[in-house]
């Protein structure tokens, strides 16, 4: 017997080692399968420091891990930027010396962009270095981002843990008007749901009418899930997930077998809410600075003057591309011809994926975006991060069609407005924010979606040529009686069966006795005496250590970069007594850059105390062992001011603030677990390849 799961839970089900009963529920700690790994050359940096730390082991499927070269690069940074080149250098040495079959250099793709067009596929279990893994959850799988030592660890062992999510629903309704994207809806989501809130930590099912939701689309909804502060959001698979598998090579399994397997949540699902939201009539969508959930209609933002444009980064999908360059060229045919002008560097667009910028060439739209004075660049996250040649200046205004608009990301002292690619481009004629309708009306579907293709198409004319849609459940009955795999209905697809090379893993507990002192720190004294450096909601991870510093290696270097842009003085007030941060609610949102939690280490800060935590910031702290405390009560946070005077018995989770005691939340058995053992790494140096079996027992 078993009881009704959502779709993250059944999937979760479906890759658990072993089940406590027929089924999952909230608040289970699970040791799972792990079918896929995915980083980036940003992370790889931080991740080969956890790799050589466990004595760089054999991978436990050098066919399952994706590596690609796009958080820093263009082709400027690769010929000059001494930074860049050793990033690139330390990602191809490993993918030489590994024998990974999904490696790609720099100006290729965008992580997610390719790993999500030619391999993901429903149901399967991706962990990634990087927030917006949840992308992949446009496709029907449960995809979570998280650390790079966490993506390290389940590279080498292909399992890892999670906790099972609580999970909300939110249900979309009514046609969504032509020329209006993915991007739109995200936005509008978050701007009724809000950042950090309803969705913290928990896994978002998007429902409803989604069978018009094109799987790009649903990329870019499931890509800002990392802004929404979801762990994962995800799509049902369908026929319009059939379709674009359809388009995939005959060697993927979807294809070749003819069929398509997918999870469906129960009908009594058990969300802990749900939300509808209005689809019909929405008008376009603009998110001011300095928050993407800050977001408005396109008519009230109407005129904000500005210096750049930019139409790019993972969450700009091919359909985006291809609306952008129509409504350029509505534009121009509009203006008689007197929009043209030269490319620029404050105009940039930058397709996701070689295959997409040659579509894009074939189709003549590259040249449509030159002719409006876009430069085009190769791909890569660009404007995206600001940390590569392309930034924009200190006051500039910038539209933009990727995910984050937080202080500085763009460049620093930059302002950042999000919308989709088609308002970016009816922006261009007159460098004020525009609304888009009035060209998107100019705008023949039929030619839109001959441009894109059948994969694309909101309700496809499928033909008989995709792939047959089989309805599958969890296998749980086996998982709980054989403490097996319980991969179930997905056995062939789960790599539960391979083992890590134990002997050379077991050997790095040796080595692990030597680890680099950049990563090293003193051990915490049980009882803290300090005085407190205060933080409000929503404290990003771009904001403790920008994206500029993350090639940064030393404790020392990264704390001393700690709050560089936003609270300069942090380090100093930290080394001079004051070790002890409180804050509000999300602390630590945005990135999944483990170099946060380094700089704050580096910084001296001793322990963090919030409402709540950022998911994967959480992790990353149980991670590298640095002790974080849960407050609720409202009391403690009027009466905890900048440079107060705090005790902290790390031991008890007691606090003594001003004579009055407060008591915070006891921490899962888990987090107790590897917080006792030191951290991910001094774990796996203990108990090797059994950590997960040892940690959830």
């Amino acid at each position: 017997m078993s009881k009704p799961m959502t779709l993250t839970q059944k999937i979760l089900a479906a890759h658990a080692k072993s089940l406590p009963r027929p089924w999952v529920q909230a608040g289970d700690v699970l040791q799972v399968a792990v079918d896929w790994t995915i980083a980036s050359e940003l992370a790889w940096n931080g991740m080969d420091r956890t790799y050589a730390s466990l004595g760089r082991p054999a991978l436990h499927n050098k066919e399952k891990f994706f590596l690609a070269v796009d958080h820093t690069v263009d082709p400027e940074t690769l010929k000059n930027d001494a930074r860049t080149q050793k990033l690139v250098q330390l990602s191809r040495k490993f993918a030489e010396e590994s024998g990974i079959k999904h490696f790609y250099d720099s100006n290729q793709t965008i992580l997610h962009t390719r790993f999500y067009r030619d391999l993901v596929r429903p149901g399967d279990l991706v962990l990634g270095a990087d927030s917006h893994t949840s992308s992949h959850g446009g496709m029907g799988a449960v995809s979570i981002g998280l650390g790079g030592a966490d993506i390290t660890v389940a590279m080498v062992l292909g399992a890892s843990w999670i906790e099972v999510p609580e999970a909300i629903a939110v249900d979309y309704s009514g046609q969504l008007p032509f020329g209006l994207s993915g991007k739109d809806v995200i936005l509008r989501t978050l701007s009724l749901l809000g950042r950090n809130s309803v969705a913290m930590e928990r896994s978002v099912e998007y429902r409803g009418d989604i069978k018009q939701l094109s799987t790009d689309a649903r990329f870019a909804i499931a890509n800002m899930t990392a802004e929404f502060g979801g762990l994962n959001g995800i799509f049902e698979a369908d026929e319009v997930t059939a379709a674009w598998l359809a388009g995939r090579s005959e060697a993927d399994d979807a294809r070749a077998h003819g069929v398509m397997t997918a999870y469906r949540a129960d009908i009594d699902a058990p969300y802990i809410a749900r939300y509808p939201i209005k689809l019909l009539n929405l008008e376009p969508q603009v998110a001011l600075p300095f928050s993407p959930d800050k977001v408005v209609g396109v008519t009230e933002a109407a005129g904000i003057e500005l210096q750049g444009l930019f139409i790019g980064a993972c969450t700009t999908t091919e359909e985006e591309l291809v609306m952008g360059a129509l409504v350029l060229e509505a534009q121009a045919r509009a203006s008689g011809g007197k929009s043209r002008r030269a490319p620029n560097d404050k105009q940039i667009v930058v397709p996701g994926d070689l295959a997409i910028q040659e579509n894009l060439r074939r189709g003549g739209l590259l040249e449509i975006y030159e002719r409006a004075g876009f430069r085009v660049d190769p791909p890569g996250c660009s404007m995206c991060l600001g940390v590569a040649s392309r930034k924009a200046s200190r006051g500039e205004k910038w539209l933009s069609s990727q995910n984050r608009n937080f202080e500085n990301r763009m460049g620093d002292g930059s302002f950042a407005h999000l919308s989709s690619a088609a308002t970016v481009a009816a922006s261009a004629h007159g460098m004020k924010i525009a609304d888009p309708r009035a060209l998107l009306s100019q705008i023949d579907p039929a030619r839109f979606a001959k441009l894109l293709g059948a994969r694309h198409a909101r309700t496809p004319e499928l033909n008989g040529a995709a792939p047959r849609i089989e309805i599958i459940e969890p296998d749980t009955n086996s998982a709980v009686a054989k403490g097996a795999s319980g991969a179930g209905a997905k056995a062939a697809s789960a790599p539960a069966a391979r083992k890590a090379d134990q002997a050379t893993l077991a050997a790095s507990a040796t080595i692990g006795a030597s680890m680099k002192a950049a990563t090293s720190a003193a051990p915490i004294d049980p009882i803290l005496h300090s005085r407190i450096q205060r933080f409000d909601d929503n404290v990003d991870t771009d904001a403790i250590i920008p994206g500029q510093f993350c090639h940064l290696t030393s404790l020392a270097d990264l704390g001393d970069k700690c709050f560089h842009f936003v609270r300069p003085d942090f380090t100093a007030k930290s080394r001079a007594g004051a070790q002890v941060v409180v804050a509000g609610d999300g602390w630590g949102s945005g990135s999944s850059r483990e170099q946060a939690v380094l700089a704050l280490k580096g910084a001296g800060i001793k322990c963090i105390i919030a409402k709540s935590y950022a998911f994967i910031h959480k992790r990353n702290l149980v991670n590298e062992a640095l002790p974080f405390l849960l407050v609720r009560d409202a009391a403690f946070y009027e009466a905890a001011k900048e440079g107060g005077e705090i005790e902290i018995d790390l031991s008890r989770g007691s606090i003594l603030l001003g004579g009055v005691a407060f008591q915070a939340q006891t921490p899962s058995k888990i987090i107790q677990a590897l917080a006792g053992e030191g951290g991910i790494v001094p774990a796996i140096q203990h108990h090797g390849t059994s950590v997960f079996e040892k940690l959830t027992a």
